[in-house]
């Protein structure tokens, strides 16, 4: 007897439907899995054997083949226990004629099982759901723990099961399941983030990052320990603009296959802000493995990338995130394909002036080699600090200044004001336009050469203004490209049509290490 069900995998952050073609005849028992499986999947033989003994379904004695289609697309991970499970069930003598109350083709079953017939989560539930829509199927079994995710999707039927009893039982027809609606509370749509108005003082450094915000321009501080760069980078959530629909599918999207996604968020609503050590590796930045998975600049996608302390990175890490800044996505290649991650990030990063940094403190004396500090500064490359759009110094504050209690900083409400302000700015402008490579423009930072000549304009006073810098500063084509960048997200925040020489000049202040180090 030959059955038929459906499953779905995924490929890099896409979801793709799975065919699970089941066929018992009669010869020496056993059971084949074929399709391209990885070991996960082989594996599932003994899961579904147990689940199905214990769940009270018996196992035939019978020459057992199942086939995952299309055959050419590896298959990797557990997700696909529930479907053959479902598959074998159809096509054995014992249950054949009992699955009629619902048309199987019209499903997609999705869990892990285990030994005792429990279905436990999966990774890439939300992709899955997505392409079970896409493909027109009506109803899509998950276990539990994924419902809220799949939830999200809308137009599917989600219904959340506990084991493979309880699915077979709905489609023999013994017992209904209600379909799974979530509505998300104010608990997982409000995320407290640190605010702006804990931080004194420090009005220049708090100035480039509401620029950095407006633009998404990549930010680097440079200062004296304590300075407070840390407790500014980790406030920058506070004052992006809310995330749109699509760039909250596309992060969660990214979170669920990494595993990380927790079991009570429905979708992922707050920019991410990811914060690893200098201890990592490449791969862990990037992204990679034997089954390769999203890093660093993938979980941050649509968020910020804070690397504090940025020069204790090894070279092979920070030279890894030049291709990502220029292109916001990354491919993996392995010998069984290529799997493509989006990374479009905002990259923050914190450093101190030397090693022992306090190298222009103007109290505590720096006690490092003038060679020592060229070396320091070396270990990060002139093309990746190309790529930082704003370097600037973050200064140790008076006593006066810090010692002001009663003084009120301006929260980062207000702030954010001016920010999503500027952005929808830069969207109205760029509505009809696209990147190279087909992708929408969110935000100045990602004009490209062909968008600068045309919305980056400057007059004649602009233009000598440019010309002087560029000559004095050394600066490099994309250097200057990137504070053309600049100076029309400054003049975006000030309301501005054009770029004004006032813009151009702030722009071109906050390039501190093209001129300082």
């Amino acid at each position: 007897m030959l059955s038929c069900v459906y499953s779905a995998g995924i490929s890099g952050i896409d979801g793709f439907l799975v065919t699970v073609e089941c066929n018992c005849t009669r010869g020496l028992s056993s059971f084949e899995i074929v399709g391209l499986p990885d070991n996960a999947i082989k594996e599932a033989k003994e899961r579904v054997r147990s689940a199905s003994l214990n769940s009270g379904f018996g196992f035939p004695a019978t020459k057992i083949t199942v086939n995952l289609a299309p055959a050419d697309i590896k298959k990797e991970g557990s997700a696909f226990d529930l479907a053959i499970l479902m598959s074998l069930l159809q096509a054995s003598d014992r249950m054949k004629n009992e699955f009629g109350r619902i048309d199987l083709s019209d499903c997609c079953f999705v869990g892990e099982l285990s030994l005792s017939g429990d279905l436990r989560p999966v990774r890439g539930v939300l992709s899955m759901a997505i392409e079970a829509k896409r493909a027109g199927k009506k109803r899509l079994f998950v276990p539990y723990d994924n419902a809220k995710e799949a939830s999200v999707v809308g137009d599917i039927e989600v219904y959340a099961v506990r084991s493979a009893r309880e699915v077979a039982d709905f489609l023999i027809g013994i017992h209904d399941i209600e379909k799974f609606t979530y509505t998300p509370d104010e608990r997982e749509l409000k995320v407290e983030c640190p605010d702006f108005a804990d931080v004194k003082g420090q009005a220049r450094a708090k100035r480039a990052v509401e620029i950095a915000a407006a633009g998404g321009h990549n930010i680097l501080l440079i200062g004296p320990p304590g300075t407070g760069k840390s407790m500014i980078a980790k406030r920058i959530p506070s004052i992006l603009p809310e995330m749109s629909f699509e760039e909250s599918i596309e992060t969660t999207k990214v979170h669920s296959i990494s595993g990380i996604l927790p079991s009570d968020v429905s979708l992922i609503r707050t920019r991410p802000f990811r914060s690893p050590h200098h201890t990592m590796s490449a791969p862990s930045l990037v992204g990679g493995g034997r089954i390769p998975l999203p890093g660093e600049v993938s979980l941050a996608n649509n968020g910020v990338l804070f690397l504090d302390e940025f020069p204790e990175f090894t070279k092979s890490v920070t030279e890894a995130l030049r291709q990502p800044l220029e292109d916001g996505t990354i491919t993996i290649t392995r010998a069984s394909g290529r799997i493509k991650y989006p990374c479009s990030f905002m990259l923050v990063c914190a450093m101190n002036p030397c090693r022992c940094g306090y190298y222009g403190h103007p109290t505590h004396e720096c006690t490092c080699k003038e060679s020592d500090i060229k070396k320091y500064m070396s270990r990060i490359s002139g093309p990746l600090l190309d790529r930082i759009d704003i370097q600037i110094e973050v200064a140790s504050l008076p006593y006066s200044e810090l010692s002001q209690g009663a003084k009120a900083e301006e929260s980062s409400s207000e702030i954010r004001k001016r920010v999503s302000k500027a952005r929808k700015i830069a969207l109205e402008r760029f509505k009809n336009e696209k990147t190279d490579n087909g992708g929408a423009i969110s935000c100045n930072a990602q004009m490209e050469a062909r968008h600068i000549r045309t919305y980056c304009v400057l007059d004649d006073a602009c233009k000598r203004l440019m010309e002087r810098a560029y000559d004095n500063l050394g600066l490099s084509a994309r250097g200057h490209d990137r504070i053309l960048r600049l100076a029309r997200t400054i003049a975006d925040l000030a309301g501005s049509e054009h770029i004004q020489p006032m813009h151009l000049a702030e722009a071109i202040q906050l390039r501190t290490l093209d001129k300082s180090y």
